[in-house]
This record gives C-alpha cells, structure tokens and sequence, in this order.
C-alpha cells in the first residue's frame, strides 16, 4: 500500500482544530515535565531501566519488545541476563524467573530469523576466599565511599534479625555485585528502576539513589532514569521517585538544572501543547522533544504524546507492535517507509502506520515539524528502536 494511501487530508481546518482541542483537554493532567539534557544516559542505559522496571512489574507482554529493543542497542545477551538474575534481590525469584524466561523465547525469535545475538563475556570466576560476610561489607563500603564497620551492626533490622543481614551482605552485595558482567553503577541503576516500580520503597530507593551518585551516576542522569519510568512504564512510580530524588538533592545541596520547564520554552503563541522534556540521545539526530498528553491506564489502552522535532532532526528507524497514527500539527516534516520514497507531511496530514512497518519521521532541513503520535494497544509494547536515517537516506525526498 502506498504511503500516501495512508495520508489523509484534513480541509476543514475547524475539524483539526476541535480534535487538538479535545486533546488538550486529555492532557489536562499531565504534568510538567524534565529538562534532561545534561549528562544523558546512554540508550544502553535506558534499555536497562525499562527492562529492569517491566521485569520487577512482571508484566511480559511490554518486558518482550523492551528485550528486542536492548539487543538492538548493543546489550549483549549475558548483560540482560545479569539484569534479571540481580533483580529477584529486590523483586523476588518468581519476577526473575519468568523474565529469563522471557528472554529465552526472545532469543529463539530472533534466531529463527537468522539473527546472531551478542552473548558477550560471562562473569569472571570469584577466587576470593575470604569470609563472604566481610567481603560484602566491603562492595558496600565502596558503594558508600566509607570504610567498612568493624564488626556486627548492633541496632536496627540487623540486630532484631541478624539472618537476614547475613543474607544481605553475602549473598546481595557479595554473591550478586562481585559478579563482574555489570559495574557497580549498572547495578545500581537496576536496583533503583526495581524500586521504583514495585513502590512503598522510599527508604530503599533515597539510599541506592545516594549510592547511584557515589558510583558515577550524575543528578541529571538520575533526573533522566526517573523520565524514562515516567515516559515509558508509570505516571505515579515516577511521581513518588521524584519526591524522594528532590528531597536527596536538596539534602546534599546540590546544583542541578531545574525539572521544570522555562517559560520561554512554551511561549510561543501559536504552539497548542508545551514542549515538555528535551531530549538529546541516540534515538534522535539532534534535539527533538516529548510532551506526554495521555498515558496507557487502566481505563485507556493508549499512550498520546506531542512531539517535536528541530529543524533538520529525525529519528532513527523504527516500528511499532501495534501500529502507529500521527496528526501533523505544526510545520512541514518526511515519513518513510522501508523500501519507498520519502513523503513530505503538512499540517493536518494524518499518517496511518500499520503494526511492525519498519519506518521514521522527523522535521525538513528548513523549520521546526510537530506532530501527535498515538500508540494504540500499548500492552503489546510501543516502539523497538533501529538503525539511525543517514545523511543519503535524510535527503533522498524528490518533490
């Protein structure tokens, strides 16, 4: 089917604008969002925030996609399989279990289509024998940036079980983190996505967002993680980690750019929705941002956000396991489809993508491009992230 089958002219200009209109009443409730341009995470990075988040969640069904999407961004198989092996630490065995198994069936996927994943090196076999109790004293002291406790803690959890603290200590931070296939600031970033998702949490997650910071995880990063959960797994996880991430920020006096959007972001006069987050990684050509307008529930299986692309910038190939629609609102932008020719998209243009179409989209070289994207059926996974356009690729567009 031709692309342009897909596009649909809106001519009556009321109509778009009573539909951008009803959006903007859907978005009533979405918060302002981060300025996370700073210290970005690498996209490896995010695959294992949302891998981590999805697996301690134990929801398969958008883990599955998220699993293609880390294979993709360069994980190897034995860094996923790290990642789920560490969680069932904090999200129990039966969350571990069922994502390997997950990722078992993901890898037979893929082989069958004649792709040779990565396994990359397996952990380092441990030749430390001295006591583990002291040895995971130790991993934690370093996590801490302390020196290790002499002896036994004496108060607390640890004294009213001292069996759990010895679990703790040689098995998490001995047994888990000496394993050498992650670093520590990987494991940390793990741990912080798990308690964020599975919740009523707080002590837990300000204490290993302090140990995120001590391993090389900047603020901004840490900002950036809690994004990722906010854009991609759950509105409210996000909203309590940003109450206790603010509140450790504030504690340690530090300096980092402010969450909210500036008023010269969204004060043009004819912009419909905020910018929202800016974002810069390796998903895009270059800056490009993201206002979420609706995210899946319980009553709506459907995400809607509000993008928009600077001059010139694209994203990188892409598709979607249900499909995709985007209402153009604002400028002129390209769209194509693997195998045909670059379409040049207008306001009020409406693109009908259907599932799995491998694809991109992104502004012209001459102005700013805006458009909504909708993503239907969200419990089957929004997005797998491909190769980035080429320059060749970016200006084949034929008028």
């Amino acid at each position: 089917m031709l692309v342009n089958q897909y596009i649909l002219k809106m001519r009556k200009i009321a109509f778009f604008f009573g539909l951008a209109t009803l959006l903007l009443i859907i978005s009533g409730n979405a918060n302002a969002q981060t300025d996370i341009h700073k210290d970005s995470l690498s996209k490896q990075q995010e695959k294992i925030i949302t891998i981590a988040a999805f697996a301690a969640k134990g929801d398969l069904d958008k883990l599955k996609p998220e699993l293609f999407a880390g294979l993709e961004a360069g994980l190897t198989v034995n860094e996923i399989k790290e990642v789920l092996v560490h969680l069932y630490a904090y999200s129990g065995f039966p969350r571990s279990l069922r994502a390997l198994q997950t990722l078992m069936s993901v890898l037979d996927e893929r082989k069958a289509k004649g792709i040779n994943d990565n396994w990359g090196r397996k952990a380092s076999p441990i030749i430390d024998t001295r006591d583990k109790y002291e040895r995971g004293k130790e991993v934690l002291a370093k996590l801490s940036g302390t020196a290790p406790p002499k002896g036994r803690p004496q108060t607390g959890y640890a004294a009213f079980s001292p069996e759990i603290e010895t679990f703790l200590k040689e098995h998490l931070f001995a047994d888990l983190f000496e394993r050498d296939v992650l670093t520590y600031a990987q494991r940390e970033l793990v741990t912080v996505s798990v308690l964020i998702s599975i919740g009523n949490a707080e002590p837990m997650l300000a204490s290993h967002m302090n140990l995120c910071l001590n391993v090389g995880i900047s603020p901004e990063q840490l900002k950036q993680l809690v994004a990722v959960i906010e854009v991609n797994v759950d509105k409210n996880d996000a909203d309590s980690a940003k109450a206790v991430l603010n509140e450790l920020i504030q504690s340690k006096g530090l300096k980092v750019d402010t969450l909210k959007i500036s008023a010269s972001d969204n004060s043009v006069t004819d912009r419909i929705f905020p910018k929202g987050i800016m974002i810069k990684n390796d998903y895009f050509s270059g800056t490009a941002w993201l206002h979420m307008l609706l995210n899946a529930n319980e009553n709506h299986d459907i995400s809607i956000a509000n993008v928009v692309f600077e001059p010139g910038v694209r994203n990188n190939w892409h598709s979607h396991p249900a499909g995709q629609i985007l209402i153009c609102i604002k400028g002129k932008g390209y769209y194509q489809e693997k195998g045909k020719p670059i379409q040049l998209l207008n306001v009020g243009d409406v693109v009908d993508i259907l599932p799995n179409v491998v694809h991109w989209h992104g502004a012209t070289p001459d102005g700013e491009f805006e458009h909504i994207a909708i993503n239907p059926q969200v419990h089957k996974g929004s997005v797998i992230w491909l190769q980035p356009v080429t320059n060749e690729e970016y200006n084949s567009y034929k008028k």
